[in-house]
C-alpha cells in the first residue's frame, strides 16, 4: 500500500494527516409559494464546498505544533489546500477548535475550509455584435455609450452573478429592472438591464 502525502495549507504541512475529512457540497435553492397551497424552486447555483476535519497532534511537542498551525489560521487569507487523496482547492481557513484542554503531549482539534469561487471572469471581454445585435449571452444597443445594455438569463444564473459579472452591484441591477419584484426569481431567456 503506498504511502500517502501529507495534507499541506500554504506553507504549513501537517505531521501526520487528520484522522477524519469530509467534504459538503451546497446547491442554494429558493422556495416561492404561489397561490392554492403550492410552491415553485429555483436553483441559485452551487454554494461553496466546506472542507471539515478532526485529527490529534500526539507525543513531545503537540501542543506547539498545534500552536503552529493557529497561527496559519490567524493569518488569515486564502490559500491552496492540497489534500493527499482529493483534488487541491483555493480556500479560506474558517474554523479552527480544540476538543479538550491541551496537553504538551495530546492536542486533539478540528478544523473548516470554505471553497473561494474563483470562477467568475475578472474582466468583461469585448464582443462583436451579431446583426440581430446579440453576442455571449448579451444584447446590445448600436448606437452611443449611454444605451442600454441587457444581459440573456441562462439556466442556473442568478441576480448576484450577474451583477458580478458586469462590475455592478444588486442594488443597481434592481433599480434598473422595475419588473423585478423579487429578486431570487429569474428564468433562463429573461433579458435582464445591466448598463
Amino acid at each position: 500500500m503506498a504511502k500517502l502525502q501529507p495534507m499541506r495549507y500554504k506553507d504549513y504541512v501537517w505531521p501526520h494527516n487528520p484522522r477524519s475529512y469530509t467534504i459538503t457540497y451546497r446547491r442554494r435553492i429558493a422556495v416561492q409559494e404561489v397561490p392554492y397551497g403550492y410552491y415553485t424552486m429555483q436553483n441559485l447555483g452551487l454554494g461553496n464546498r466546506v472542507m471539515r476535519g478532526s485529527g490529534e497532534f500526539v507525543g513531545e511537542g503537540a501542543y506547539e505544533e498545534f500552536k503552529r498551525l493557529a497561527k496559519v489560521y490567524y493569518a488569515g487569507g486564502e490559500g491552496t489546500l492540497v489534500h493527499p487523496c482529493w483534488q487541491s482547492a483555493h480556500v479560506f481557513f474558517a474554523k479552527l477548535s480544540l476538543q479538550q484542554m491541551p496537553r504538551p503531549d495530546y492536542v486533539a482539534y478540528t478544523f473548516e475550509f470554505w471553497e473561494s469561487y474563483d470562477r467568475y471572469e475578472t474582466e468583461l471581454k469585448p464582443v462583436r455584435r451579431n446583426e440581430n445585435g446579440t453576442a455571449g449571452g448579451s444584447t446590445y444597443s448600436s448606437g452611443s455609450k449611454t444605451e442600454a445594455t441587457y444581459h440573456t438569463v441562462r439556466k442556473g444564473e442568478n441576480l448576484w452573478g450577474i451583477a458580478h459579472k458586469y462590475h455592478t452591484t444588486l442594488d443597481k441591477i434592481l433599480a434598473m429592472n422595475c419588473g423585478l419584484k423579487n429578486p431570487n426569481l429569474i428564468y433562463a431567456g429573461q433579458k435582464v438591464r445591466v448598463a
